[in-house]
């Protein structure tokens, strides 16, 4: 029989296993690596595979590394352990694969227990493992800040800006042009509002709500005209592409535009005129869109206000915040009654109404310790918002995509029917299960099971194996639905100050009509192009948002060792259980801190049942724990039960 070998890249477990995502992307499944086969490969190599066992039973295919074709990773982040005469750096990335020998003449400035970048010099090979050079010292292990910097170098990030770039970005002044001005729709005279968390800085949305004499809704969304000021080939947009995203680590942003844009010229401030890209929407009563404008506009926001407060307008709840914006509490009121109606409408669709509660990590702002987890608790007015980015991005897409514009959409296709029928598996064990029809799936299947589970204790894990079945959203030059949404038309159009596919949209919108057939064709290439390297740029953003998340979430746990919590059991794998706690700190119960017996692991219906006493340990189980193990070094929480 002739081999089949396939091109891809090699995702590595620090458990010396892999996986390898094919470069092909009309092959889906990833190919599983034994660590026999491995055969010197490192995390985020480029290699070559020869498949040895095909398919069974919906499992991965298996195959052995028969060559490297380009290493991933010529630099790393590790801690820098120190002998006398040599020393090695152990990677912060846990799944690199080796530890990294270092000579004495390679130390640089490096001291016992540093945070440093090394350069690969050789890679391993033949048992022997990689060598390199510290090229920089970020700092000590316990100095404040340096935690959070190991991850910016570690996945690359771009800290600074060029100086280039901040001298084009102040060139543009602190005011909008009045002479500009005029070209555009002059809305300063409207009553309109910022809504947003307490914290933020880049204000790229404002909303205002008004009825018209047929009783249908008038919503005004204003975004901010970030192509006004980042043209094409300027060195602010080529910055702009290369980061792709902002990347917010906890204590700090790392901005896709510099401040003087971001949190100045393009910020909706109170108060201040600022241009804008504006859409008008009118909405009837069950919450279907009539008819759509899209335009430029300058406006002059009244007020910025926050989810926190217009929520207690919402309810009436406090005498001081409704006293203070007295004269607007019927704007919000309205804002609530239509978002009730979108969202109702959305549901009725299918839209998956994925409610899986975000971790608050309160940090001391002069050490940066984590000193507090807790669930980030959202409101209805979190909802507003959200329900008029939905519409406003669904009508956007669908104007242009008729117009057949370039465009960059944001996609999110139909899960894999094999991948779904496992699913069932697991759900049928807590009495639930999708329904496919004819081997297709619609996503009301999905939202009727989430409907079903919402309130229950096993809420959380099931909205959490859906997720895992889903696909990842991305961005592609091609409308191919969103899945997630129930929609056949979607973009991401409302927040260009932080995402590049926004203002890429918003410069097709500027100036596509008016060019010539050349410049059109480009417009084409470009979506096609950075459609890819954003959906790549995103990638890498949520890995590194994710790790800071985990590091801090260990550092809290650190001195909880011995402390008792209840938790919920949301994963079982053939190594122990995952359990995570109220607070959304999640940690591993491994075979030996389970109980002292044999457990025997169903791959089938993911369940550990030991051997002597047939407890059975699954999914959703509620279970009480004793931490025993806190890393913030390896990210790693370990619990054992009670």
């Amino acid at each position: 029989m002739e081999k089949e070998y396939i091109i891809g890249c090699f995702n590595a477990h620090e458990k010396g296993f892999g996986f390898v995502k094919p470069e092909d992307e009309n092959i889906e499944r990833d190919i599983f690596i034994p660590e026999k086969y491995v055969n010197n490969a490192l995390n985020e190599d480029i290699v070559q595979v020869e498949i040895t066992k095909q398919n069974e039973n919906g499992k991965s295919r298996e195959g052995k590394i028969v060559k490297i074709i380009r290493r991933g990773k010529d630099t790393i982040v590790g801690t820098f352990q120190k002998s006398k005469n040599f020393g090695f750096v152990v990677p912060d990335d846990k799944s690199f694969g080796t530890d990294i020998f270092i000579s004495k003449k390679n130390f640089g400035k490096a001291r016992d227990k540093h945070k440093v970048v090394v350069k690969i010099t050789k890679y391993p090979e033949k048992g022997r493992k990689a060598e390199g050079e510290i090229v920089e010292v970020i700092g000590h292990i316990n100095q404040a800040g340096v935690d959070m910097l190991s991850i910016i170098k570690e996945f690359k990030l771009p800290a600074r800006f060029p100086e280039d770039v901040v001298q084009e970005a102040k060139s543009f002044g602190d005011k909008v042009r009045e002479d500009k001005s005029k070209e555009r729709v002059d809305l300063r005279d409207k009553t309109i509002f910022t809504i947003d968390g307490e914290d933020a800085k880049d204000l790229d949305d404002a909303v205002s709500v008004e009825k018209n004499t047929d009783g249908n809704y008038i919503l005004n969304v204003h975004i901010a005209d970030v192509s006004h000021y980042v043209k094409d080939r300027s060195q602010l947009d080529r910055e702009a592409r290369i980061r792709g995203t902002s990347v917010y680590m906890l204590d700090r942003v790392i901005p896709m535009l510099p401040r003087e844009l971001s949190n100045g010229l393009c910020s909706l401030n109170a108060g201040e005129d600022r241009y804008t890209l504006s859409v008008t929407m009118e909405i009837d009563n069950e919450g279907n869109v009539i008819s759509s404008n899209i335009y430029n506009a300058v406006i002059n926001v009244t007020e910025r206000m926050s989810y926190t407060d217009v929520q207690k307008i919402i309810d009436g709840s406090d005498k001081k915040v409704l006293k203070r914006y007295e004269k607007y509490i019927s704007n919000f009121k309205l804002m609530e009654e239509l978002a009730i109606i979108l969202k109702n409408k959305r549901m009725s669709r299918g839209y998956l109404n994925l409610d899986l509660p975000e971790s608050k990590i309160v940090l001391d702002n002069i050490t940066g310790k984590c000193l507090d987890v807790k669930k980030y608790e959202t409101t209805f007015a979190n909802e507003i918002i959200e329900q008029f980015m939905l519409i406003t991005n669904e009508t956007v897409a669908e104007t242009y995509y008729w117009l057949n514009y370039p465009f960059i959409y944001r996609v999110h296709e139909e899960p894999d029917i094999d991948k779904v029928k496992e699913l069932n598996k697991f759900l049928f064990n807590l009495g639930y299960k999708i329904h496919i029809s004819q081997d297709t799936i619609h996503p009301s299947a999905f939202s009727k099971v989430l409907e079903e589970v919402k309130g229950k204790p096993e809420e959380k894990v099931v909205s959490n194996l859906i997720l895992r079945t889903l696909k990842v959203a991305k961005y592609d030059s091609e409308n191919l639905g969103h899945f997630g949404i129930a929609g056949k038309y979607y973009c991401h159009f409302t927040s260009p100050i932080r995402r590049y596919p926004d203002l890429f949209i918003h410069r097709v919108i500027s100036e596509y009509l008016g060019s010539s057939e050349k410049q059109q064709e480009r417009f084409r290439e470009k979506a096609e192009k950075y459609a890819k390297v954003s959906s790549e740029r995103e990638r890498v953003a949520q890995k590194a948002e994710r790790e800071a998340e985990s590091m801090k979430k260990a550092e809290f746990m650190e001195d909880k060792i011995g402390n008792e919590y209840d938790g919920i059991i949301s994963s079982v794998t053939n190594f122990g259980v995952f359990v995570e706690l109220e607070n959304t700190v999640e940690g591993l119960i491994r075979f030996q801190d389970l109980g002292d017996e044999y457990f025997i692991f169903n791959e089938e219906n993911r369940t550990l049942t030991g051997e002597k006493t047939k407890t059975i340990y699954k999914i959703g189980d509620h279970i009480k724990i004793k931490v025993i193990r806190a890393s913030k070094s390896t990210r790693e929480i370990d619990f054992a039960r009670v």
